[in-house]
């Protein structure tokens, strides 16, 4: 099915040498993706809650992405948009399809559009001893830029990278429905990832070499993808329920708690649960505006994960983010809910 792939090059804002972009750190921090060495001292204990800031710091941010430091926080401010090519086309479901197949979906231009991602994260996590699990839309926030959602669809049982497929495009071409760096676009717009970025990884490591950061869980703890410390593959058999780990990486030579983005097209392609509070201190949840995040599944019945809508969320946050409509009027949607309900097409 991946014979006579059109991956053509659409890039927003950066060419394919942006994908090594800069730190854009507003307190002055010591930022870019420098390495630290192994004889660096600990940074960050997720026994104590101890602060991660300073091995986000070592992060390759991207160009399109803000990254402000607190005491025990992280403020990620994006557009939503990845700084590395997408395709031009995509398999998009046909109106009214939840979970699109090759038979219920048509090629259209990549429909991405700006997203207005502005939330403060928490970076002195704890691991917990219960674990919560992951809901629809957005589980972490992405050095590119874009975000990272659970390993389902829409319907939350269909397997996105499992379930792949083509169309034919307008020029003849293939049109995917997931792309090769294991993301698309909603209909509406954001795009987003299920797996391992591998136009991401490609850009910050070297072949054969460890993983770095590729983003921060909605918990505070990092996401890499499936190198260890010394290049080699780290298996879903090494991992827990959540996909996390304690182990060195490049930012943590002492060794942190971690998320793993397994090379799977399983549910476990990304994290199925958290290890660590989704909230953060004095600002509340920090799941943010992915496709059914806090929504009603059809029928009633609580949301995907168990999570309550944001309104009702038992850490006591009324409006974790602004959500700005990619429509025309941009207006700011109060009814976070109902928006995204009615533009749920399965992705």
């Amino acid at each position: 099915m991946k014979t006579n792939r059109f991956f053509a090059l659409l890039v927003c804002g950066a060419t394919l040498g942006a994908c090594a972009p800069m730190l854009n750190a507003m307190d002055g921090g010591d930022g870019g993706s420098a390495e630290a060495g192994a004889g660096d001292a600990a940074v960050g204990d997720a026994s104590t809650g101890t602060a991660l800031n300073e091995g986000y710091r070592r992060a390759t941010w991207g160009s399109g992405v803000t990254v402000t430091y607190g005491d025990c926080t992280i403020r990620f401010q994006s557009n939503g948009i990845p700084n590395h090519a997408r395709d031009v086309e995509y398999a998009l479901p046909n109106t009214g399809v939840r979970v699109p197949t090759a038979a219920t979906s048509h090629p259209a231009t990549d429909p991405t559009v700006a997203q207005s991602y502005d939330v403060t994260l928490n970076t002195c996590p704890v691991v917990q001893a219960t674990t919560t699990a992951t809901s629809l839309g957005n589980i972490a926030y992405m050095i590119s830029g874009a975000s990272l959602f659970n390993g389902y669809e829409g319907d939350g049982t269909t397997v996105a990278l499992a379930n792949n497929f083509s169309v034919t495009g307008t020029m003849g071409q293939q049109a995917f429905f997931v792309d090769a760096c294991n993301g698309h676009p909603t209909p509406m717009g954001q795009y987003h990832y299920h797996g391992l970025p591998t136009c991401v990884t490609a850009a910050v490591d070297m072949a054969n070499g460890p993983s770095h950061i590729l983003g921060i869980a909605a918990d505070g703890f990092p996401v890499y993808g499936n190198r260890d410390i010394h290049g080699a593959e780290v298996t879903l058999a090494q991992l827990d329920e959540c996909n996390g780990i304690t182990s060195a990486t490049p930012e943590f030579p002492a060794g942190v708690y971690h998320y793993v983005l397994p090379a799977t097209t399983t549910a476990a392609s990304a994290m199925r649960c958290y290890r660590g509070r989704v909230a953060t201190t004095g600002a509340g949840m920090a799941m943010g505006m992915g496709m059914g995040m806090g929504m009603m599944p059809p029928g009633g019945g609580p949301p995907p994960g168990g999570l309550a809508p944001p309104e009702l969320n038992p850490c006591g946050n009324t409006d974790p983010l602004s959500v700005r409509d990619p429509s025309p009027g941009s207006r700011v949607l109060s009814g976070v809910v109902q928006s995204f309900r009615e533009s749920l097409s399965g992705l």
